[in-house]
């Protein structure tokens, strides 16, 4: 009697006492303020039979914890290679005044054979990424099937769960050897972990011994790094005899692509719109499109050396880049007939010519001076007349 006074059981069975939605706890403790006790509060208050404090928290730590399991990944040799920025930046004096800026740190893993390359460029804009991209190929001396970058915008532009966005010079870079460019998810820093752990590995083993130095250019810093990682990928993990570098070699080596026989040649991309004159603008010089693509939106793609103009994804045309401001660059396939004609200067040039060799002379230097061919056609017809 005394036994079921004390230890009486309770009258309700702790199997039938109403168990809280998980996913709803968990999603009200992201919101600001809210915490376990709170929710256990207005648990408690709906439900006066539930569990008590410490079950609850006990149990939710236990559900929390096994859908946050993770899971681990084989990597197929050849396959992936991670790319990051370290957060860590290193000063570089300015060679040419002395100024000292802040240098960042760019590193390129392979899921394999976690083979490593790292080097410093001044920015992680659009030129220094692609450069960076096109030199961790070189180094490896193949390319990666697949290329995980963060989304940084000269990667992405904009950063999508199923569809990002990708940057059209990436992807052109991407394009031209062979690669397809998988970022990662956005806050989801597991989808790159490899390059995670190659940049606490670059940290410790190249940026922590060179803390004390000052360097005076990228050229120095850089043949620092060089040398360093050289001497960390060939030495030996901590429980095995091999090394990155044989990993690389053994494993990752022959599964990658080759590189192309032309280096990828750097090219902004930029939207114009055609003028009436059925010419586009690009610092300041202008060039011809065909006729009938006037007062369109086109797309432009520009290096060094070219000017390329496309449409609907397809090139209309292309132009030797100029650095004359101010000018133009016609192609007479781009007229229309009328124009073509109305600025067919032949035999005016013949009836100037008949004048004598220094007239011919003259209009010569005119035409190559005048800055478009309707001012040139003018001017010739000026001198007919006088002539």
């Amino acid at each position: 009697m005394l036994e079921e006074k004390l230890f009486a059981k309770s009258a309700t069975p702790k199997a039938q006492r109403p168990v809280p939605n998980w996913v709803y706890i968990h999603q009200e403790r992201k919101r600001k303020g809210v915490t376990l006790e709170l929710l256990w509060t207005e648990y408690k208050e709906a439900h006066p039979d539930g569990y008590q404090y410490s079950w609850f928290c006990e149990r939710y730590h236990t559900w929390n914890n096994a859908r946050d399991l993770v899971m681990h990944l084989d990597h197929v040799p050849g396959e992936m290679l991670f790319v990051d920025y370290a957060g860590q930046r290193v000063p570089v004096a300015d060679p040419d005044t002395g100024e000292l800026r802040k240098a960042h740190i760019f590193v390129a893993t392979l899921g394999c054979s976690n083979y490593t390359y790292v080097e410093a460029t001044w920015t992680q804009q659009l030129p220094d990424w692609t450069a960076s991209d096109r030199r961790a190929f070189e180094f490896f001396g193949a390319a990666p099937r697949y290329v995980v970058p963060d989304n940084l915008k000269a990667a992405v532009i904009k950063a999508h769960r199923c569809d990002p966005d990708l940057n059209p010079t990436y992807h052109d870079l991407a394009t031209h050897y062979g690669v397809i460019v998988v970022p990662a998810r956005a806050y989801k820093a597991r989808d790159k972990a490899k390059v995670e752990k190659g940049i606490q590995w670059a940290q410790q083993g190249i940026l922590a011994p060179l803390r004390h130095q000052i360097f005076c250019g990228l050229h120095e810093l850089n043949r620092h790094i060089r040398l360093l990682l050289t001497e960390l990928n060939s030495k030996p993990f901590q429980k095995l005899e091999d090394s990155r570098r044989s990993w690389f070699e053994k494993w990752d080596r022959p599964a990658m692509l080759p590189l192309p026989e032309t280096p990828y040649i750097f090219g902004a991309w930029r939207k114009a719109k055609v003028h009436r004159d059925y010419h586009i603008e690009v610092a300041g010089h202008r060039y011809s499109v065909p006729f009938v693509h006037a007062r369109k939106q086109v797309g432009v793609r520009v290096t060094d050396r070219t000017v390329e103009v496309f449409l609907k994804g397809q090139r209309i045309t292309s132009h030797l880049r100029s650095t004359r401001p101010g000018r133009f660059t016609t192609l007479e396939a781009h007229m229309p007939e009328a124009h073509r004609q109305y600025l067919d200067t032949r035999d005016l040039r013949r009836r100037i010519a008949t004048a004598g060799p220094a007239t011919e002379k003259l209009i010569t230097c005119m035409m190559q001076d005048l800055q478009h061919p309707v001012l040139c056609y003018r001017s010739l017809r000026g001198i007919a007349r006088l002539v």
